[in-house]
């Protein structure tokens, strides 16, 4: 018996307890080929000279530089992207839907790239077996997942960026939408999921927690969920959902090929092209200097053995245009910015991020983003939408694009539920040196951030920063402290995160350097705006060891705790009982000293609560600050002639005084132990230890 008889029985709706019209895998189906990029910025009322490049576009996003080698000057521009990871898939996957999945892609998942292979020729239905045995039989652990949610599923997976390609529930209403109004539905397509239902639910959960580890090109990224929020969202996308059962296999009753026999089919047909099982290299066919586009893929009807994508006239005009423009002349170059919007198209930035009045979220897709603090609801879409990423190659540095696109704690809008998904440094990395060359300025601005000069004083800019000051406080938090206002994001991270010219260039313009922030100009008329700037800069780059801000500050603020810290805290002072050169050592065990420079010895030592700062901080007289703690014991006086060197810090933050006695170099270090200290000297290398105790 064979396929074609049952081809009609391929095609079979998958069968929902419940009324489910709502649930999102239930989107409008999109019967080409879906590229999301290309669908949002290609419509067929453009000109060739437009649609050439979304041509381009196509035949890197649908991998067709996989089989067919591209011309050495398009070589890098048209790479094709690595495809889903088979390994395991067969405890993800049962062999029927594998089955459907391969014998018409599809029909098993509206708007899939992958082509079909099939077209009911004799023996397609053995070599569709042989294959779906082969790919059953990768099997992996069951991964540990946590039991989902499926109300909190449904939640998280508007609120993060889900929603921002994938297809809103019918039944979600946005934040902001009132009871009785009619949602608006997208008006761009959305990114298929039509497979969430056949995978085993822990399987998808662990895939939402991990997406780059089975789909290395990024293109569904990691968006940064924890165990329980992926084992949630796939809790809410298997709803009511059951397998879909391949009647047509069943009726075939194929007998086995083996596994070998599938291994052949896998590699002689090319899959190996896309899906890396092994060490098989995929084998070239014609390459696109000689690909003729009345035939194949593009054929008006194509012949029987060629892939199958689907493709609409608008994508198949495309094509015909780039194939055209590739066989005809070299690759022009890019410029820096032409790169950037290549790779923020293939990536599908463009789905959350603008760039130059290109993209973002449509409106019907931006009403679910919402924020988690009311507060924030005064910024606008400042607080909800992701930002523009106008001249963000000059804006931050180099450590903090790895945090953002592929590292961690790289968030500082703790008030927007919208999350930056990590797509993986191979797919990303390339994009900073772009935009750092797209967006440099002819003439950038100049900072001095030496600290040499005599107006680069902390207190200068902390001052400024203040309530009194210029009062950036009012919208700005810093470190654990709220704002006063609206929760702007927090100044903690400035040095590590931006470039000191973009700063100063924000600071001085900030409506042009960055149009439509709520930022005032404050430094419009100052005269010595160039100091002062430098002056805050100063400030936030030493702020672990400042206090806070007027405004932001308490009066806890000004105590030192080592055990709060969980860290030795060296501080240099005018301390009671050591004098005006004092050095306090805190622990986070409960006992301190300090350490006199002027004499050269350990002056005090003393138990529980450390050091009140706030004399030393706030005071320009700067009386002698008292220990806090108690049973404070004066230490012997010196002896000998002594003259101070320094000190040195050990990794775990304990420092060694180093001075000369009597011309011996002398190394000094007190260590916790119970009961007090273990003093250690070391005199021209010969170390003697005793314990302090009192």
């Amino acid at each position: 018996m064979k396929l074609m008889k049952f081809w009609t029985l391929i095609t079979a709706s998958v069968f929902f307890v419940g009324n489910l019209a709502a649930h999102p895998l239930q989107a409008e189906p999109i019967n080409h080929a879906y590229v999301f990029t290309f669908d949002q910025f290609y419509i067929p009322q453009d000109p060739d000279e437009n649609v050439v490049n979304g041509g381009f576009l196509l035949l890197a996003e649908l991998n067709c530089t996989a089989c067919h080698a591209a011309p050495d000057s398009w070589a890098e521009r048209l790479k094709a992207k690595p495809g889903p990871n088979l390994s395991g898939v067969g405890s993800r996957l049962d062999a029927d839907t594998l089955w459907l999945m391969i014998r018409s892609p599809q029909s098993r998942k509206k708007g899939t790239q992958m082509p079909g292979l099939f077209a009911g020729a004799e023996g397609d239905e053995e070599k569709v077996e042989a294959l779906v045995e082969y790919l059953s039989a990768m099997k992996q652990d069951k991964p540990s997942m946590p039991v989902g949610n499926e109300d909190r599923g449904k939640e998280l997976y508007h609120k993060v960026g889900c929603v921002a390609c994938h297809e809103p529930a019918k039944d979600a209403r946005p934040p902001k939408v009132a009871a009785d109004a009619e949602v608006d539905k997208p008006g761009n397509g959305s990114v298929p999921i039509a497979l969430a239902d056949a995978y085993d639910v822990n399987a998808l959960a662990a895939f939402l927690h991990d997406p780059l580890s089975m789909r290395p090109a990024g293109r569904m990224p990691d968006m940064r969920l924890n165990k329980q929020e992926a084992a949630d969202i796939a809790a809410c996308l298997h709803i009511g959902r059951v397998a879909e059962k391949a009647t047509a296999r069943a009726a075939l009753k194929i007998s086995k090929q083996g596994l070998e026999t599938g291994r052949e089919h896998f590699e002689k047909m090319n899959c190996v092209a896309c899906h890396q099982t092994g060490p098989t290299s995929p084998a070239r066919q014609t390459s696109l200097i000689k690909l003729d586009a009345t035939k194949g893929c593009l054929a008006e009807k194509q012949p029987s053995g060629t892939p199958r994508f689907d493709l609409n006239e608008l994508q198949k005009r495309a094509l015909t245009l780039a194939l055209a423009a590739i066989q005809k002349e070299q690759a022009p170059k890019l410029t820096a910015q032409e790169k950037v919007d290549w790779q923020m198209s293939r990536l599908n930035c463009y789905a959350c991020h603008d760039r130059d009045g290109k993209g973002g979220p449509e409106d019907p897709r931006a009403q679910y983003f919402g924020v988690n603090d009311s507060t924030a609801e005064s910024l606008g879409q400042l607080a909800n939408l992701p930002p523009t990423l106008d001249k963000i190659g000059r804006k931050l540095t180099r450590g903090w694009f790895e945090k953002i696109l592929w590292g961690k704690d790289g968030s500082v809008r703790p008030y927007m539920d919208t999350r930056m998904p990590n797509f993986g440094q191979a797919q990303t990395e390339p994009l900073i040196a772009s935009l750092n060359e797209a967006d440099e300025l002819e003439k950038p601005f100049t900072i001095d951030v030496s600290g040499l000069a005599k107006h680069h004083r902390a207190e200068a800019g902390r001052q400024l920063l203040g309530a009194k000051g210029l009062a950036c406080v009012a919208c700005h938090g810093l470190k654990e402290r709220k704002s006063l206002g609206p929760p702007v994001i927090r100044l903690t991270h400035t040095v590590e995160r931006l470039q000191p010219e973009y700063f100063k260039e924000l600071l001085l313009n900030p409506q042009v350097t960055q149009p439509g922030t709520v930022m005032p100009p404050m430094f419009v008329g100052r005269k010595k705006a160039d100091q002062e700037i430098e002056s805050i800069w100063t400030y936030l780059r030493e702020v672990e060891g400042q206090p806070l801000p007027e405004g932001l500050m308490s009066s806890e603020d000004f105590e030192l705790k080592p055990g709060k810290e969980k860290r030795v805290i060296i501080f240099r002072s005018f301390i009671e009982g050591a004098g005006s050169h004092a050095i306090g050592v805190g622990f986070p065990s409960g006992v301190n000293a300090a350490f006199d420079g002027k004499t050269s010895r350990w002056a005090v030592i003393w138990k529980g609560r450390f050091l009140d700062a706030m004399s030393n901080w706030q005071d320009r007289s700067m009386p002698p600050i008292k220990p806090l703690g108690t049973n404070v014991k004066e230490m012997p006086a010196a002896t000998g002639e002594r003259v101070f060197g320094g000190y040195k810090v050990s990794k775990d933050g304990v420092p060694t005084f180093l001075y000369r006695q009597d011309g011996q170099q002398v190394e000094d270090t007190l260590r916790p132990v119970k009961n007090g200290f273990e003093r250690s000297v070391k005199i021209n290398g010969k170390e003697t230890k005793e314990v302090v105790s009192w």
